[in-house]
């Protein structure tokens, strides 16, 4: 594969002519085909054939149509919408963006923890009302976030960062990791982020133990991917567990956190309240009772987003096609067992 003449690359969104040449200047063997298309008929049939490499968000072709394709990078870390295509069940190597959005999506997070924390939606409520209460000392106690104890589900990318943003704030960290084997991070993570070798939390949990972390956290954090084994994961059992002065955080994928269950734990007071950037369906539809509770912030799956994306993603993507041509082993490869 490394040593043919050329190894030709189809880009299925708008691509920036800056970021293509920090790509092209990899190796002059990668041919870059730019080609936006949001359905495979809007691709270029006569092309396809002699792709090597496919970049795109969820826009797939048949495999017939493609026989020489042998990796596709995804442009964004979740591929929920996509993992049945028949592309993903071929010997082809799947990599995902993990980790190229972990500084957005972790300070999303710390906003979410310091906004529930210093009870800004209160004060969200009482600007729209006008209304300076009397007793805003009481209404406005907070819950400092140093002496704190924050639970993180799942120590992958964004879980580390998470963890190094609140150990710089003094809380205490406990984190739950699927393989305790292994603690080093392997997956993608942006130079000087993170806790590369999980130095940072005070414990480490299995999964199976998620209810006796939970227990002890004054926010819970969730950041694991959606697969058979999370759907569900945040449910009855776990927000029981919860203080109820502790508040939830979902930065994960929509469908982790049972939001029937939480919504029974916001409305009689087990719970303090919760930040949600993921939803189970979206867009949240108009009739959920989470648009009327006040300790809840709403976030249209927005944790993500930054102006910068397209250079994080261009720096994995970068690293990746050096890897490919070399025959090394990629960054962040799809494993469909795990579902991620």
């Amino acid at each position: 594969m490394w040593a043919m003449d050329e190894v030709n690359v189809l880009i299925t969104l708008p691509y920036p002519d800056s970021l293509l040449g920090r790509l092209q200047a990899v190796s002059p063997k990668l041919q870059f085909h730019v080609h936006p298309a949001r359905n495979p008929e809007e691709l270029p049939e006569e092309l396809l054939p002699k792709i090597d490499v496919l970049y795109t968000i969820d826009t797939l072709p048949v495999p017939e149509s493609i026989p020489n394709l042998a990796w596709i990078q995804f442009h964004y870390a979740g591929i929920d919408a996509v993992r049945n295509n028949p592309l993903l069940r071929a010997k082809i190597q799947v990599t995902t963006m993990s980790g190229a959005a972990t500084p957005q999506v972790a300070e999303f997070a710390m906003m979410s923890i310091l906004a529930l924390a210093r009870r800004v939606p209160l004060m969200v409520i009482d600007k729209l009302g006008k209304h300076w209460d009397e007793d805003r000392l009481q209404r406005f106690q907070p819950l400092d976030l140093r002496g704190s104890t924050v639970g993180i589900v799942g120590y992958g990318s964004i879980g580390r960062e998470v963890a190094r943003l609140c150990r710089a704030f003094g809380a205490d960290v406990l984190a739950t990791k699927r393989d305790l084997k292994k603690l080093e991070e392997t997956g993608y993570m942006p130079e000087g982020l993170g806790d590369p070798q999980a130095d940072l939390v005070t414990r480490l949990y299995p999964p199976e133990a998620l209810r006796t972390m939970a227990a002890e956290c004054d926010f819970l954090v969730v950041t694991v991917p959606l697969t058979r084994d999370t759907r569900g994961l945040v449910g009855e059992e776990i927000l029981g567990a919860l203080k109820p002065t502790a508040f939830l955080i979902d930065v994960s994928r929509g469908g982790v956190v049972d939001h029937g269950a939480l919504i029974t734990a916001l409305n009689d007071g087990s719970l303090a309240g919760a930040a949600l950037d993921v939803y189970p369906l979206e867009p949240l539809p108009e009739k959920s009772p989470l648009w009327e509770i006040p300790n809840v912030i709403i976030s249209p799956h927005v944790a993500g987003a930054s102006s910068h994306y397209y250079e994080q993603a261009t720096e994995l993507f970068a690293a990746n096609l050096q890897l490919y041509l070399e025959g090394q082993p990629l960054l962040n490869l799809y494993d469909p067992k795990l579902g991620y």
